[in-house]
């Protein structure tokens, strides 16, 4: 069991990591793909004090570098659920599933919005993890990939590999897509049901699907914790960055505004500091 996992390897998380460790604690990140980020591929950032005119590269590198140094473990899969128990967390990412005392939660800003029906049939033919159950729908039954993460491809692939018909909507065209995989370019997607999906409707097309797997880069707060308080778009928390659930912290975009790396770091180290006196109360 992990003292502390962190969602999200922005400034945030990582300066979070970075802290939790120095502390003595056992710390794993679990994040998208940093190299994807706007951040990352920002070349100028002048509201970076002492640093006028560094890439938001350099920021990351450098921050990933010093968290590894200190034994941050980092993995790169996607978050789908949190589950509060007694005394500790479990949480699933992908197949993984770990256990954690206390969650800090750091998983920036981004468009969560659900597809129309998508509410509706989720467990019931739509899913967030291809790895997780691809093998329901194996032996020829037809899926479709909604690709909105880094990721997506890849399990497209997986899912073709292991016998499915797969077909991949995206909003633009992507590459690697494996032979056999049926792309499809559309911005308008509703899902259709009738007891269980029935199919994708991709700008005015369906396209039949025993199951959909939506992979976005995140998933909302509120999917992963139902009971967490959002206030004003972002998650709700007080000065030590604790959220309306014991144990679980919250820093960076994901809090509100100002959106910016230097407020995410200073709330990254709070939130740190705040989980580790809460830890080492309970060991007291």
């Amino acid at each position: 069991m992990y003292d502390i996992i962190i969602i999200g390897g922005g400034p945030a998380g990582l300066t979070a990591a970075i802290n939790g460790r120095v502390r003595n604690k056992s710390v794993l990140v679990f994040t998208n793909d940093w190299k994807q980020t706007y951040l990352y591929q920002a070349q100028r950032i002048d509201n970076y004090p002492g640093h006028p005119g560094i890439s938001g590269a350099e920021i990351l590198d450098s921050l990933v570098s010093h968290a590894k140094e200190l034994g941050v473990e980092i993995d790169t899969k996607r978050v789908l659920t949190i589950m509060p128990m007694d005394d500790h967390f479990y949480v699933s990412a992908g197949a993984r599933v770990e256990q954690a005392k206390t969650i800090i939660l750091a998983i920036g800003t981004g468009s969560h919005k659900k597809l129309p029906g998508e509410e509706n049939w989720i467990g019931r033919g739509v899913s967030y993890c291809a790895t997780c159950d691809g093998l329901l729908y194996r032996n020829g039954k037809k899926v479709t990939v909604v690709g909105k993460a880094a990721d997506a491809v890849e399990e497209a692939n997986f899912l073709n590999e292991i016998g499915c018909i797969v077909t991949f909507v995206s909003q633009k065209p992507v590459e690697g897509l494996s032979d056999g995989v049926k792309s499809v370019i559309a911005n308008h997607l509703e899902i259709k049901g009738d007891g269980m999906v029935q199919a994708l409707v991709a700008d005015g097309n369906e396209i039949p699907s025993d199951g959909i797997f939506i992979l976005r880069q995140t998933v909302a707060p509120n999917d992963l914790l139902p009971s967490l308080k959002i206030e004003d778009g972002g998650i709700w928390v007080n000065r030590r960055m604790e959220t309306s659930i014991p144990r679980i912290y919250a820093a960076g975009d994901c809090t509100g505004r100002p959106l910016q790396v230097i407020k995410s770091m200073g709330e990254g180290q709070r939130a740190a500091l705040s989980a580790v006196e809460d830890l080492d109360h309970l060991i007291n």
